[in-house]
């Protein structure tokens, strides 16, 4: 047995493997059927409030994917969380549409290559283990979707509250998906909704960072890669960026 199917075959709950190696990039040619068939759909559903005191929640309209380290062969651990943020972006961007033929998900050499394309990236950058960030991601989908996104940043973790509103209305408006991701804390996060409550704000995270044999929802759901978070739990020091895709309803 060959080491990827071994590493496809580890334990269902393996965590983040920072010092891994990584293998070479490969193109993966990904048709609509495939890629929205393999993934899991729409994780965050059935999770129950956060605290029984929430009286405002506001979630994603419409379905995404989650995309996580080495869903699709490539192992990306400890650099492809940006990445795979993206790539749920795209997916509920693509599950959105109402082309016959909707462009899909681009793999991780996509990435790289229109990020290079554009001239945001030397030649290097094909093929390197580079992480992206949320300026990224916003040159990527304007380019291969044209959504503008709009960058909210917040200068210390402890602001993160004052951004709360700015949630609610985005999901309230245009119902995409979130990606966050900051310098302390630097690892890449999907946001699909947020909850207030008396006792505080609550953002449901969908982590990028599972690695290991595919889970269904409620194993997802089990073991916090999606789960509602207080915004008092991340990093109180680090800066954050939240790029919201402006995809305005119909």
């Amino acid at each position: 047995m060959d080491d990827t199917k071994q590493r496809e075959l580890s334990h269902e709950t393996e965590g983040i493997d920072w010092g891994g190696q990584v293998s070479r990039p490969t193109q993966l040619m990904v048709h609509k059927n495939s890629w929205s068939d393999a993934l899991v759909k729409n994780a965050h559903e059935g999770l129950n409030l956060p605290s029984p005191d929430c009286d405002r929640c506001s979630v994603i309209t419409g379905e995404c994917l989650y995309y996580h380290y080495g869903c699709d062969g490539k192992d990306d651990r400890g650099w492809g969380c940006g990445y795979r943020t993206l790539q749920t972006i795209a997916s509920w961007l693509c599950l959105q549409s109402t082309s016959v033929s909707p462009r899909h998900p681009p793999n991780l050499s996509e990435i790289q290559q229109t990020l290079i394309q554009i001239g945001d990236k030397p030649k290097s950058f094909l093929g390197s283990r580079e992480w992206i960030g949320t300026i990224e991601a916003v040159l990527v989908l304007d380019q291969l979707y044209d959504v503008p996104c709009r960058i909210v940043h917040v200068r210390h973790g402890k602001e993160l509250v004052q951004a709360v509103a700015d949630l609610h209305n985005h999901f309230c408006t245009h119902g995409s998906p979130v990606m966050m991701g900051g310098d302390r804390d630097n690892s890449s996060k999907g946001i699909l909704g947020v909850c207030t409550g008396t006792n505080g704000s609550y953002l449901l995270v969908m982590d990028p960072h599972y690695f290991g044999c595919p889970l269904d929802k409620n194993l997802l759901q089990k073991h916090g890669w999606v789960s509602w978070k207080p915004v008092g739990s991340l990093d109180q020091c680090s800066f954050y960026n939240l790029c919201l895709p402006l995809n305005l309803r119909k």
